[in-house]
């Protein structure tokens, strides 16, 4: 994560006082926000998510951290604090804001990682891939890495879904760390680019999954771009219409050795291979980017962005076409579409869950603002980094061009964030290369990074209410699994169910939320979700747990009422039988 840190980190002479303080309150920290999460008990019954749950012991734990590392920042005149310091610090903060909710269950949270856990499993036993069985079959490369690593090393599946935010934080740190390394060559900036990216990271896109994974390889090939691939641009200090053409197109080559360069151009075209094969999204980030980049005149070689489209369009003609066939890439484009799916229909459900999304989007207009301000500051200083703002800015143009099924915007906020953190650091820590802040500059810091802290918990965990599980709807799974025969079809309220982790090609499954996404009244879906199941070929068994009728509730789908009621009409109904049941679910068998 920080071997780009070591030429202007200390790392000589005799850890000071203020080095030792700092690393001790980071144990306190880590102490106290463990010790408050651990006494959370779920399941969490606020549409506020955890943040209405945690203790104030986290919340100081928090604040101390913060103060902590503000103050190893600022350091002294020599830099800031030592680096084993610093990385202790940064790894706290992941543990606390991306291990928090290890700390409360021993569950992973959200449906999405077990079901990858399912599709892995599924290749591991599976003789070849079969891209009729779904879009995941279609880029089968993360989960074919995934189930190659679970079997060589017999880890735990559910170990490592439930700490796989924390480790995949770790890696877009390492990459990150190496990319800074090669945008600016002060550490203090360095520094606080990893922290105000982790204090950014509201999207909870780091949980087990194919765009953890691509995110990853993205930041990698970037720091190759902008490193041994990145071609040197003359630096100006005027405004002179020449000398702003001659520092955009500016091509003379950054690195002598051709040989490093041509080894550099051989992984990142490796990588750009493996996240075709890894994910839908991410290729088409990773050819915006090196376009941009090349457009600029700032990468080597030119024909760079031709090759990958050429790649990418191997991969989607072939391994993908049975996907595609079914799901245009554009037929959803246009901004007004996007808008309504990313922002309006997301703004709907209980007071606590609108205001959930409000903090969210106020946190990401927050982190731009202050980005933008820091480029207006380094454009006067005559300083401003061309190849950030595009890096920050170009994620956008993918907004109209697909739903993503409502999650676009997030993703596109994702991938902007690494450079959004850097040019907001302009702000944050406007002088490159300074000495000692102010002590009033250093407090509102510190001031700053706890409530980014507070608005990331809270956008990052409120879905906590449907998205953290407990062992009863865990146990309502198991039996699922024992009582659906071979063929048959597993219906659920919703999605936030911890299902499919195993069998996956053993059974359908559907939602009663996508069966009747227009209505969800008795009297509309009841008949439809029972003629269905009594229809489907091997039986059907309905499984109705507390996490997802929560889920329909709090995003404002169905109300508790409405939802005791269809499911109080479809128990009475012939052929349908109570099988298995517990505090938090209840399990329906459907006689064929």
């Amino acid at each position: 994560m920080t071997g780009t840190l070591d030429a202007t980190s200390r790392t000589e002479g005799r850890w000071k006082p203020r080095d030792v303080w700092c690393a001790l309150a980071g144990v306190v920290s880590l102490a106290l926000a463990v010790g408050a999460a651990s006494t959370v008990t779920v399941p969490v019954n606020s549409d506020l998510g955890l943040v209405a749950v945690l203790p104030y012991p986290f919340w100081a734990g928090v604040l101390l951290l913060n103060v902590a590392f503000v103050v190893a920042l600022r350091g002294d005149t020599a830099g800031p604090a030592r680096r084993p310091v610093m990385i202790w610090l940064v790894v706290v903060l992941v543990l606390v804001l991306f291990g928090t909710a290890a700390f409360v269950t021993d569950v992973p949270r959200g449906e999405v990682a077990f079901r990858h856990l399912g599709v892995a499993d599924a290749l591991s036993r599976t003789q070849g891939i079969d891209p009729d069985i779904d879009g995941y079959f279609n880029w089968p490369g993360f989960f074919a890495l995934l189930a190659t690593l679970l079997r060589a090393t017999g880890l735990d599946p559910v170990a490592v879904a439930l700490w796989a935010p924390v480790l995949n934080m770790g890696l877009w740190l390492a990459a990150l760390g190496v990319l800074t390394g090669y945008l600016t060559r002060d550490p203090r900036r360095r520094w606080l680019v990893l922290w105000v990216f982790c204090l950014g990271s509201w999207q909870d896109q780091d949980y087990l999954s194919p765009q953890a994974f691509g995110f990853f390889l993205y930041l990698v090939v970037v720091a190759l771009l902008v490193g041994p691939l990145a071609a040197r641009a003359p630096e100006i200090r005027g405004y002179r219409r020449a000398d702003l053409v001659a520092w955009w197109r500016g091509r003379s080559p950054a690195e002598p050795r051709s040989g490093h360069r041509v080894s550099a151009l051989v992984v990142t075209l490796l990588l750009v291979t493996v996240i075709c094969a890894s994910h839908q999204l991410t290729p088409f980030m990773v050819l915006i980017a090196i376009t941009a980049l090349t457009l600029s005149g700032r990468v080597w070689p030119s024909r760079l962005p031709l090759i990958t489209v050429v790649v990418l369009t191997l991969w989607l003609a072939y391994p993908a076409s049975a996907y595609l066939l079914g799901n245009p890439p554009l037929a959803e484009a246009g901004l007004q579409a996007a808008t309504e799916a990313n922002v309006i229909d997301r703004l709907d459900g209980t007071a606590g869950h609108v205001l959930v999304v409000q903090v969210r989007i106020v946190l990401t207009l927050v982190l731009w603002a202050l980005a933008a301000a820091g480029a207006v500051r380094d454009w006067r200083r005559g300083r401003l980094d061309i190849r950030v703002v595009l890096l920050a800015v170009t994620p956008l143009l993918l907004f109209p061009a697909q739903l993503y099924g409502g999650e676009m915007l997030i993703r596109v906020s994702l991938f902007a964030l690494p450079f959004i953190a850097v040019q907001a650091c302009s702000v944050l820590l406007p002088m490159e290369g300074s000495t000692r802040s102010s002590s009033r500059a250093a407090g509102g810091l510190a001031l700053t990074c706890f409530l980014l802290a507070v608005l990331t918990v809270t956008g990052r965990f409120g879905n906590a209410q449907y998205d953290v599980f407990t062992d009863d709807e865990i146990a309502a799974v198991a039996a699922v699994q024992r009582l659906a025969p071979p063929g048959s079809t597993i219906i659920s309220a919703a999605h936030p169910t911890p299902w499919r982790s195993e069998a996956y090609l053993e059974h359908r499954a559907r939602t009663i939320d996508d069966m009747c996404r227009s209505d969800l009244s008795t009297a509309t879906c009841g008949p439809l979700v029972y003629d269905y199941a009594r229809h489907s070929p091997g039986g059907a068994v309905v499984l109705l747990t507390r996490s997802s009728e929560a889920s329909l509730v709090v995003q404002g789908a169905s109300s508790a009422g409405g939802f005791a009621e269809l499911e109080k009409w479809l128990s009475v109904q012939d052929g349908v039988e109570l099988a298995f049941s517990n505090v938090d679910a209840r399990v329906y068998r459907v006689t064929p």
